[in-house]
C-alpha cells in the first residue's frame, strides 16, 4: 500500500485509497512502481480492462468518513450471537480470505439510546487501514463504512470502527446488526473486541475474538532471475499454479499479466510481446496484449482455466509462454513484468517476472 499517502489522511480516507488503488488494472499499478512513479500494491487489481485514469493512484481520496455502496439483491441472512444475559455479543467468521466479504455481526440485549457500537480492532501482519468494515442499513438496503479514528501512524496495527445504534432491545428481542470485513492487503490475524455504550452511562463489552485473514496458495515456476529472451528467438515457458487452501469457494478467480520496457528513444509495445496461452483441446493460444491508457506498460486478462467457482482445495494452472518479436525496439534491453491473481476485481497476489532483451 502507499504508506505515504497514508500518513496524511484519516483513517477511514486511507482505506478509500486503497479501494482506489485496487480498482486500477495490474498493468498501471504494477507498471507504475516498476516505472520509478509509485510502489506496486500487494493487493491490486482486475484482471482485465485498462486503468480507469491516469491520476487513480494519486491523493484523490474522498474526505467522507462513510461510503455507502449498494446492497446485494436480497437483504443479508444474520442470527443472534450470543446467549441470554449477553448485553452485546458478536460473531466473526474463522477466516477472512482476501478478496471476499467476509460475514460478521452484532447483537445487542439491552435497550440503548443514542449509543455507540465500537470494534477495537487488532491486526498482525497488516494494517488494520487496509481493513474495510462495513454495516448493512436496512432501511435504505445500503453497506455503509463504519466510522473510523484517525491514526498518526502510517502502519498502524489498532483500527477503531464504531456505528450509532438506539434500540428496545432486551433478551427476548435481540437485536442483530449485519456487518461484513473485508482485507485489502496481505494475510494475518485479526481480533475484534466489541463494546456499546447505552447513552445512559453505562459500558457493556463482548468476548474478543479472533479470525484468520487467508488467501489461496499461489506459486511460479520456470521463471527464475536473470531469465534473458531473444529478439525473434525461442519462448519463455512459465506456470502459474492456484491453490485455494482457504475455506471458502472463490467465484470470480482470474489472473492477468503485465509488462513494460523502455529504452532512451522507444518503448515496448502489444507487438513486441508474443503471449501464449495453453488450453486444452486447443493447444497454444495467443492472448492479446492491450496498451495501458496513460503510460506505455501493458497488460492483458489471461483465459479462464477454471469454468466454476475455485473450491477450497481446488488447484488451477495456468501455463504461459513468452517471447519478443524480432522487430522489438533495439533500445529497449530490459522489461519489467508480472503476474496478478484475484478474485473480481481484488487481487491477493502479484509476482514480479523481469526479463533482458538481447539481438539474436
Amino acid at each position: 500500500m502507499t504508506r505515504t499517502v497514508a500518513q496524511q489522511r484519516s483513517s477511514a480516507a486511507k482505506r478509500q485509497a486503497v479501494r482506489a488503488a485496487a480498482a486500477v488494472t495490474a498493468g498501471l499499478a504494477l507498471v507504475v512502481g516498476a516505472a520509478g512513479a509509485g510502489q506496486a500494491a500487494t493487493a491490486g487489481a482486475p484482471a482485465a480492462g485498462n486503468a480507469p485514469g491516469c491520476g487513480a493512484l494519486r491523493d484523490t481520496a474522498p474526505a467522507s468518513p462513510a461510503a455507502a455502496v449498494p446492497a446485494a439483491a436480497d437483504t443479508p441472512s444474520v442470527l443472534p450471537s450470543g446467549r441470554a444475559g449477553q448485553k452485546i455479543s458478536q460473531s466473526l467468521p474463522a477466516q477472512l480470505p482476501i478478496g471476499l466479504w467476509s460475514s460478521s455481526a452484532i447483537t445487542l440485549r439491552t435497550p440503548v439510546t443514542k449509543g455507540t457500537v465500537r470494534l477495537d480492532v487488532r491486526s498482525k501482519g497488516f494494517s488494520t487501514d487496509s481493513l474495510v468494515v462495513q454495516r448493512y442499513e436496512p432501511k435504505t438496503r445500503r453497506w455503509l463504512d463504519l466510522r473510523t479514528t484517525p491514526s498518526k501512524e502510517s502502519w498502524p496495527q489498532h483500527g477503531v470502527f464504531t456505528f450509532p445504534v438506539t434500540t428496545n432491545a432486551d433478551d427476548r428481542h435481540p437485536q442483530t446488526t449485519a456487518l461484513r470485513l473485508q482485507d485489502l492487503d496481505r494475510p494475518g490475524t485479526l481480533t475484534v473486541a466489541a463494546s456499546v455504550t447505552d447513552g445512559h452511562g453505562h459500558t457493556y463489552r463482548a468476548p474478543a475474538r479472533t479470525t484468520t485473514a487467508t488467501s489461496p496458495r499461489v506459486t511460479v515456476s520456470g521463471w527464475q532471475k536473470g531469465v534473458t529472451l531473444t529478439r525473434g528467438g525461442a519462448a519463455r515457458d512459465l506456470t502459474l499454479t492456484v491453490k485455494n487452501t482457504t475455506d471458502r469457494a472463490y467465484p470470480a478467480l482470474n489472473a492477468s499479466y503485465y509488462a513494460y520496457g523502455a529504452g532512451k528513444s522507444h518503448a515496448l509495445a502489444p507487438k513486441d510481446l508474443d503471449l501464449r496461452q495453453y488450453q486444452s483441446g486447443r493447444g497454444w493460444v495467443r492472448v492479446p496484449l492491450r496498451a495501458n491508457s496513460c503510460d506505455p506498460g501493458m497488460n492483458t486478462a489471461l483465459r479462464p482455466v477454471a469454468k466454476a467457482p475455485l473450491a477450497p482445495g481446488a488447484t488451477v494452472v495456468y501455463r504461459l509462454r513468452i517471447a519478443v518479436d524480432r522487430l522489438a525496439p533495439r533500445d529497449v534491453t530490459n522489461a519489467e513484468a508480472g503476474i496478478t491473481v484475484g478474485n473480481a476485481d481484488q487481487s491477493f497476489f502479484s509476482r514480479p517476472l523481469p526479463f533482458a532483451i538481447r539481438a539474436k
